[in-house]
């Protein structure tokens, strides 16, 4: 497939592999890049522009295609050396950046004067369209369905992509709900020029990630994730488990009075003991409501090829086939 992202991109096909927490890593971002897509590289997993440049490195050891680094703006109060990651970014000749968080203002004279194609991850066309306004060459567009933080507004990809494709100029991928042929093809139908897949990636076999955490995905339903946060504004969805129901117990009991330090048992350091241990009750990671369309574990070029070969017979096949003679 062409499209406005591919060719932005240089890539095959217009399939993103979103920045995950403990999981866009070299091997996972190799592969997508490998099989046709555009694999992202975390870089606030990495932490140091020092581990960043390595982590660079290692990924083009494996491929010589097109890769991305997730570059996440968090308000805190111990930031992360911002300056030192965009100078790697930079300096390694990486061609796009998945920026998430708060507005990426900042780091925009630097991203372009390197040409750097940047892509920011929104959750309303609001947020679309300051995107659009202060430079941004494309945008991620999260539904409400989506693995960790969808936002405040609630409103489904059914919605928010065609009102995304009414008022950006601009191209955008559709995230949130993403996992197969029929994810992109609809996507595609209301406007999207690509899809970002965050947890379907997770369910492969170079997912850097400890099988429980695959096995727990694949188990789950659509009916499995939970809201968290949401009495913070900092609403994230995860998957249940015993410590997410702990901590909506305490949401529950403290109402309108809780406070961060009230939950930090349940979400705070919680990634490399599940992504890493496998400890599947140490506390709240972000997983999709997609879940309950994910069955299996199939390798990064498995997953692709097949997404692709299933979103041809839907376009050649099936749709055309409406169509009156």
């Amino acid at each position: 497939m062409k499209t406005r992202i591919t060719e932005m991109l240089g890539i095959q096909h217009p399939i993103v592999q979103g920045g995950m927490h403990y999981v866009g890593l070299a091997p996972l971002a190799a592969a997508v890049s490998n099989a046709g897509g555009l694999g992202i590289i975390t870089a606030l997993t990495l932490g140091t522009p020092e581990k960043l440049d390595a982590e660079i490195k290692k990924c083009r050891q494996m491929t010589d295609k097109p890769i991305g680094v997730n570059l996440t703006f968090l308000p805190t109060v111990n930031s992360p050396d911002y300056p030192g990651l965009v100078r790697v970014i930079i300096e390694n000749g990486v061609k796009a950046v998945e920026t998430a968080g708060n507005n990426p203002v900042q780091v925009m004279p630097f991203f372009k004067q390197a040409g750097v194609k940047v892509i920011h991850k929104c959750t309303s066309v609001r947020h679309a369209l300051k995107a659009e306004a202060i430079g941004c060459d494309a945008v991620s567009v999260d539904g409400f369905e989506c693995g960790g933080h969808p936002g405040e507004d609630d409103v489904p990809n059914m919605i928010l992509l065609p009102r995304a494709a009414d008022e950006l100029k601009i191209p955008f991928i559709a995230s949130g709900g993403m996992a197969d042929g029929r994810s992109l093809v609809a996507a595609m139908a209301m406007g999207a020029e690509g899809m970002n897949m965050g947890t379907r990636f997770i369910c492969t076999k170079e997912a850097p990630v400890h099988e429980n955490v695959k096995a727990a995905i694949v188990a789950a339903s659509e009916l499995d994730t939970r809201l968290v946060m949401r009495p913070l504004r900092n609403t994230e969805r995860v998957l249940r488990n015993g410590a997410v129901d702990r901590l909506i117990a305490k949401e529950k009991e403290l109402g309108s009075k809780i406070k961060f330090e009230d939950i930090i048992q349940e979400v705070a350091g919680v990634y490399p003991k599940v992504m890493q241990t496998g400890d599947m009750d140490a506390g709240a990671w972000s997983c999709g409501m997609v879940a309950g369309l994910i069955h299996d574990v199939p390798t990064v070029k498995e997953l692709i090829d097949r997404i692709m070969a299933e979103a041809e017979a839907i376009v050649r096949k099936r749709l055309e086939g409406f169509l009156a003679a």
